[in-house]
């Protein structure tokens, strides 16, 4: 009859988009890794058939490919016409806060041979803004290429340490200088660390910082030997 409302399997999958799709597979990835993302356990929280999915991601590689391809949409491109150090700076803090987001796509964001929009989008502007400082283009790439192994090294250390607040590193640090009390003589310069990091703890961001100014002190260096 005209007037019957079609079954809700079938409303759910008009409803179905692409984007949908990927944004709940980012969902399923940030709470439970990629190991929780299948076409079956994706298709459940959209309330479908896994076939259907495939009307929207022809694959899992496809589905890997948009899903990391919308953690670069969470980078802001830099700008050609800005300040290039202040532009890698803001792209080096805004990247390692998506890989915080979403530590599954570290290892991901490189690797992808069907790379996607916004992936492209940000390399290009991270190029130009490079080559527009000056940087020659072997020493542009040189410059891209320093920075990601710093950045994506970080957060993937970031990653696997057990304490992330400066409170929790004070209290490592007096435990270690407890435990270890006995031996601590025979290594000076490690119980030296302890005892300031006792006092002052640590602070990721502090060091992520610190150590992505000492990259772009060095390439300002650079940039100067080479434009004179």
């Amino acid at each position: 009859m005209s007037g019957e409302r079609p079954p809700s399997h079938a409303l759910r999958r008009a409803g179905l988009t692409r984007e949908r799709v990927l944004r709940t597979a980012v969902d399923l990835a940030d709470e439970g890794g990629l190991d929780a993302v299948s076409m079956r356990k994706l298709a459940k929280p959209l309330g479908v058939e896994a076939m259907s999915l495939y009307n929207h991601v022809g694959s899992k590689d496809h589905l890997l490919d948009g899903m990391v391809d919308i953690v670069f949409t969470e980078i802001e491109p830099p700008v050609a016409d800005g300040d290039w150090r202040d532009e890698m700076r803001k792209r080096a803090v805004a990247t390692r806060a998506a890989l915080k987001r979403h530590p599954w796509a570290n290892g991901l964001m490189e690797a992808r041979r069907n790379p996607g929009e916004a992936n492209l989008r940000l390399h290009e502007a991270v190029l130009a803004c490079l080559r527009a400082a000056g940087f020659p283009v072997a020493d542009a790439i040189h410059a891209y290429s320093v920075q990601d192994a710093y950045i994506y090294g970080f957060a993937l250390q970031e990653r696997t340490l057990s304490h992330d607040t400066r409170e929790e590193w004070v209290e490592v640090a007096q435990r270690i200088l407890r435990d270890f009390a006995p031996v601590l003589d025979q290594y000076p310069a490690t119980t030296e660390v302890q005892h300031h990091l006792a006092a002052h703890g640590f602070s990721h961001d502090e060091e992520f910082l610190f150590g992505l100014e000492l990259i772009l002190d060095g390439l300002v260096a650079r940039l100067r030997a080479i434009t004179g």
